[in-house]
């Protein structure tokens, strides 16, 4: 059982755009493949988990996301970096499409796809880190016992000073970007974090 680094996927690996309803609208925010190669170098498992609503809502199909996960997928390759799955809750209670219409244990702040990735990936969740820029991924976070670190990227500066503020879940850290949460996550793995 390993410890892993779960990612949210808008705002944090690329550019928070609503809904990504098109290909070219994914755009890798910067130092993402550094960040993410980091970790690889360490064996480090890398995970994306990330809400899709946009999918029940009809908003995009299933093909669409599939090319934006390939897309991502070669954009981290080319900077030497790899993930090691993506999980996607494709889930609304209002959902446009009735097989997506539910009240599922996935969305997140709710912990089903860490709770999956983690029997698929033999990972320990305990000793796992949720990178986010929503309150809702350090919800998730500590609904699996892990350690939710803040990215000021994305909704994550906006959600730092006015939803924060109110939440009795708090990061264990925030940092400007991915690279930086990663660089405190390998020196708090390492019992050298500040």
């Amino acid at each position: 059982m390993r410890p892993a680094v779960f990612l949210d996927r808008d705002g944090t690996i690329n550019e928070q755009m609503g809904y990504i309803n098109h290909l070219s609208r994914f755009h890798l925010l910067p130092r993402v493949g550094e960040a993410i190669r980091l970790l690889n170098e360490r064996r480090i498992p890398v995970v994306v988990t990330t809400n899709q609503s946009g999918l029940a809502r009809g908003y995009f199909p299933e093909s669409l996301l599939s090319a934006v996960h390939a897309r991502m997928i070669a954009e981290l390759a080319v900077a030497g970096a790899r993930l090691d799955g993506i999980y996607v809750c494709p889930h609304h209670p209002e959902a446009k499409e009735e097989r997506y219409r539910l009240a599922c244990r996935c969305r997140k702040p709710k912990p089903g796809l860490f709770v999956q990735a983690a029997a698929e990936l033999e990972l320990d969740l305990g000793k796992s880190y949720v990178v986010g820029d929503r309150w809702a991924d350090l919800k998730a976070a500590a609904a699996c016992g892990a350690k939710g670190v803040l990215v000021l990227t994305g909704y994550g500066r906006g959600d730092l000073e006015y939803i924060g503020p109110t939440q009795s879940v708090q990061p264990h850290w925030v940092a400007d970007d991915l690279y930086e949460a990663v660089a405190w996550i390998i020196a708090d793995l390492a019992g050298q974090a500040s």
